[in-house]
């Protein structure tokens, strides 16, 4: 089930994305985030009237999450957003990330959003997919921009329009 998301959620999506922190370089982040970093940053989407949707597994349970947050802040940008989906290790390859595009792509269409941007880390050959998979194209190639694990680290960006 795919539903807004809601302060209660913050502990479970952190887990996930702490799981990325920690273990991979899909996130420059290196440090782990507290629920409290969590709800701040989801209430800093929802402040900016743009959606952040949850997909529960059959017990209910958090699994994934996919959000849309401002590109840049000057008003010329107010119609084009970054994605972001993140899924828990055990539910990657499901097709959720995809039902959670889904249903981000159409509500920010709906919003009157024209440009989706996303960025990538790379190499991820399963989030390059995900966004082709949605008429998303690489659009900029980074060398060498992010230092994680002592390895530099290249940054993909993919563009759709809706």
């Amino acid at each position: 089930m795919i539903r807004a998301v809601q302060v209660t959620d913050a502990e479970a999506i952190c887990d996930i994305y702490n799981h990325y922190i920690a273990n991979t370089i899909i996130t420059f982040e290196e440090q782990t985030i507290t629920p409290a970093d969590m709800l701040t940053r989801i209430e800093a989407v929802q402040g900016s009237d743009l959606p952040w949707f949850v997909i529960e597994d059959k017990t209910r349970q958090v699994v994934g999450y996919a959000y849309a947050a401002k590109w840049r802040e000057r008003f010329s940008y107010r119609f084009s957003v970054e994605v972001t989906a993140y899924l828990s290790l055990e539910h990657s390859g499901q097709g959720l990330g995809s039902q959670l595009y889904q249903t981000l792509f159409d509500t920010l269409k709906n919003k009157g959003i024209h440009s989706v941007i996303g960025g990538i880390t790379l190499p991820n050959d399963a989030s390059v997919a995900l966004h082709e998979k949605f008429n998303m194209n690489k659009v900029a190639h980074f060398k060498e921009v992010g230092l994680k694990f002592d390895q530099w680290l290249d940054v993909g960006y993919w563009q759709g329009t809706l």
